[in-house]
């Protein structure tokens, strides 16, 4: 079983506008609402694709009944954790002429102390009949910096991999805690290692403890990265038009899905499932889902071994 945990889930909202004018007024069809936050959607894409999972997450107010029920609607498994703060929403606007996607995430209030520990408590009561712990999304403002490390704790007292897709000092904490893989992109890579080269900024989080790194690179595909190979990048021949936004959670269920089965995994097979995944998440009409293209776009990758980088 993968069991993934979101500390900081949303209501995603997804509106798709034929054109979108700035400063202009929009008719478009009811927005597509889903329980989501990156480690809810994981856990939807990998169930999607035959994989046994358990999605472990936080619910209040009157937004957390309607991403409660939503959940329970899509057959998810999963544990909600009852807090106090409303879940946060997450707003997604599709300009389908450009294939451009603009974003609005809401920041999330933290939980109590006492709700972080129940959250704790469902992991825990989950791991025994785990294969693979992920740990993605954002921290809300406030949020127990020492967070991940503990649930990478809870995760290595089993002999569990851990994938962990979180970003500022959290990440680099995950990468000192033993994570087997780190899933940054570019732009959360450099802001926190301070290194604008992603083979470099990987590099460094290899160096603290993670044991592989795969960075998101947009329309250049994805980079991984371990210490004792050469890199390698995956790409497609052209970019894609779509709505991204559930791209790189796609690319984490691909690779939690591998080493659920093989810890091990070879770094190529590993680096193919998850781009084909991600690109065929840009295809799909939203967060937590991937087109059934994806073999096909498998089939089209562009796989480079980046010698004497």
């Amino acid at each position: 079983m993968i069991v993934t945990v979101t500390p900081n889930p949303a209501l995603d909202l997804t509106w798709r506008a034929e054109r979108v004018v700035p400063g202009g007024s929009h008719r478009v069809d009811a927005a597509l609402a889903r329980a989501g936050g990156k480690g809810v959607n994981v856990a939807r894409v990998a169930h999607a694709q035959g994989a046994e999972v358990l999605a472990v997450t936080t619910a209040g107010g009157p937004v957390g009944e309607e991403f409660a029920s939503e959940l329970r609607a899509s057959g998810v498994p999963h544990r909600l954790v009852p807090v106090a703060a409303e879940t946060r929403r997450s707003a997604a606007i599709v300009d389908e002429t450009l294939g451009d996607t603009m974003i609005f995430n809401e920041r999330g209030t933290s939980p109590s102390p006492a709700e972080w520990a129940a959250l704790l408590h469902e992991v825990q009561a989950a791991l025994p009949g785990a294969g693979v712990l992920v740990v993605s999304g954002s921290l809300p403002r406030g949020a127990d910096p020492g967070l991940v490390p503990r649930l990478l704790g809870l995760a290595a007292e089993r002999g569990l991999p851990v994938v962990v897709d979180v970003s500022g000092p959290a990440m680099l904490a995950a990468a000192a805690a033993g994570a087997a893989l780190l899933k940054p992109n570019r732009a959360e890579l450099a802001d926190a290692t301070g290194l604008d080269d992603p083979v470099d900024g990987a590099r460094e989080l290899l160096r603290l403890g993670a044991r592989r790194v795969l960075c998101s690179l947009g329309a250049e595909g994805l980079l991984l990265i371990r210490a004792d190979a050469p890199p390698l990048r995956a790409r497609l021949p052209e970019p894609l038009a779509g709505n991204p936004t559930g791209a790189g959670d796609a690319a984490v269920a691909a690779a939690a899905v591998l080493l659920h089965d093989d810890p091990d995994v070879d770094d190529e097979r590993l680096l193919v499932a998850a781009a084909s995944w991600s690109a065929a998440a840009v295809l799909a009409p939203g967060a937590g889902e991937i087109s059934p293209r994806h073999p096909e776009l498998a089939a089209r990758l562009i796989v480079d071994r980046l010698a004497g980088v």
